[in-house]
């Protein structure tokens, strides 16, 4: 694969010239389209990461038609992984899985200079592309401008393709339109996973970046047939965690225009997505993923278990729409 780690005497001006050539030679670039479910980071009772039950899980993913796994994603618990931990779960991963499995890994860091470092790490980890949160510690002053120079400089810099990602919820940020579209153009840029649930929004950046070899990915379970109605061609799920299967299903049944059935399967997704994501988050997630035959596990602290009454308001969920 093409690498400008050995450019690093080029100018940035230089470097993107060298991509936009290397673009015009390849003529395409990474297809990311498909369901990815982004996975959970098992960890055991003294509180590192449990690579045996992280294995298991990824062989009972085989079965399932994932196009690949988004690893250190939200639901990863990234944040309160080290460095070296982040790193050495894509490795763990890569490992696992057959090569025809992409491998997206979450490589966002609050500098510009830590998540070029950190693309790079997770390119060499064998990552086949990288997600890239928002910067938002100072949000105020992440407009436009800055937002475009953060990434144009990681995607200059990084080994393998960039992927944006916009997850308001968490970041209390939106990754602007105009920014969007703009970096769209960057030929080391490949498309956006957006999460924040606006079709409107969505259906915007689909259209104004179709002169674009760009793609869209719906960043929920619970608006995915939504996403794919206007333009987008996947999902990296929460729920694909628990009900991969289905999920893929949903993405069948919308690529092969059948949408009176996927209305009715997306019905009966949107309950428990919701309580997996905004609802009760990530130790629902796990605590699901238990029910369901996978490893979920604890959360790292100061994430805490649900209480009582939220796993009995969470096996509802699931239970009142057939899954349990």
């Amino acid at each position: 694969m093409f690498s400008v780690k050995s450019l690093g005497h080029f100018s940035r001006r230089g470097v993107t010239s060298v991509w936009r050539g290397f673009r015009e030679y390849s003529n395409k670039r990474l297809d990311i389209a498909g369901i990815y479910p982004p996975i959970a980071t098992p960890f055991t009772q003294d509180g590192g990461v449990d690579y045996r039950s992280l294995d298991e899980n990824l062989q009972k993913y085989s079965t399932i038609p994932f196009r690949g796994f988004v690893v250190q994603g939200s639901n990863g618990e990234y944040p309160y992984l080290t460095t070296e931990e982040r790193i050495q779960v894509v490795k763990r991963v890569r490992q696992t899985l057959p090569q025809a499995k992409m491998i997206m890994a979450g490589s966002g860091c609050e500098s510009t200079l830590a998540t070029i470092q950190m693309s790079e790490s997770m390119a060499s980890a064998g990552a086949d592309c990288v997600l890239v949160v928002t910067p938002c510690f100072y949000r105020g002053r992440m407009n436009s401008s800055a937002l475009i120079h953060h990434y144009t400089q990681v995607a200059d810099s990084c080994p393998v393709p960039v992927v944006l990602y916009n997850v308001p919820a968490n970041t209390s940020l939106d990754l602007p339109v105009d920014a969007v579209v703009r970096l769209s153009q960057h030929p080391n840029i490949v498309g956006l996973k957006d999460s924040g649930g606006d079709i409107t929004r969505i259906s915007l950046i689909v259209h104004k970046t179709r002169t674009q070899d760009f793609q869209v990915l719906a960043g929920s379970a619970g608006f995915l047939m939504a996403a794919y109605s206007v333009g987008a061609v996947g999902g990296v799920c929460a729920l694909a965690n628990v009900l991969g299967q289905q999920v893929c299903e949903l993405a069948d049944l919308c690529t092969s225009g059948q949408w009176d059935k996927a209305k009715e399967l997306q019905y009966r997704l949107i309950e428990p997505n919701t309580a997996v994501t905004r609802k009760f988050g990530v130790p629902a997630l796990k605590q699901a993923m238990e029910w369901f035959g996978y490893h979920g596990g604890v959360c790292r602290s100061p994430l805490q278990p649900l209480s009582e009454v939220e796993i009995k308001e969470l096996r509802t969920d699931f239970s009142s729409n057939g899954w349990l």
